[in-house]
């Protein structure tokens, strides 16, 4: 890679309407009177891309595995990134299609729900949307809903246990009274005999 395209690559500026802010690898450049309105914009934009770049590296994976099968590995491999973690952005970029991407919800968020079914994924991020939780408090209640329907299952069967348990003692019980009422013919016709 040229000079110049390395150096557009490693550097970027947010510009407009946050003014000359620059973005280095190891740190960001701000203009010494930026003033508050603008910093906070800047702190904004940062955090959108921030997010951004998970969707992106993700993306950019899935893209690679399609496109470069025998070869995106050791593409993966020279970026420096963590491969199991690509993998992880992957799986969960799969898991949703772009369309279902919510943007008022963070990446970790749909990495939460990504091992449910699509109903119950858009069901657990609509209601995380409206009601502006965290990932922690989306996991909590993803987490105690499963909990909650596991305890019913398992109360289910432990009635259907209970039950199946009475049946049979009554299936055994009516064999034993019929054995009883066969035995008890035989049983009678040989004490008058003798």
């Amino acid at each position: 890679m040229e000079r110049t395209s390395d150096s557009r690559a490693r550097y970027a500026m947010l510009t407009g309407a946050t003014g000359p802010v620059t973005l280095r690898k190891t740190g960001l450049i701000i203009p010494a009177r930026l003033s508050l309105v603008l910093w906070q914009r800047v702190g904004r934009e940062l955090a959108a891309l921030s997010e951004s770049t998970t969707w992106w590296l993700a993306d950019w994976v899935l893209y690679g595995e399609t496109a470069y099968t025998g070869r995106y590995r050791e593409v993966i491999e020279d970026t420096g990134l963590g491969y199991q973690t690509l993998r992880n952005y992957a799986w969960v970029a799969r898991r949703f299609e772009y369309s279902r991407r919510r943007e008022n919800l963070s990446f970790a968020h749909h990495a939460e729900v990504a091992s449910l079914e699509q109903p119950e994924q858009d069901y657990w991020l609509r209601r995380a949307e409206q009601h502006e939780w965290s990932r922690n408090r989306l996991r909590k209640e993803v987490r105690s809903s499963l909990a909650e329907r596991e305890g019913q299952a398992a109360a289910r069967d432990t009635r259907r246990t209970s039950e199946e348990r009475r049946a049979a003692g009554k299936e055994e019980w009516a064999k034993g009274e019929n054995s009883m009422a066969r035995m008890r013919p035989s049983t009678s016709a040989s004490l008058r005999s003798s």
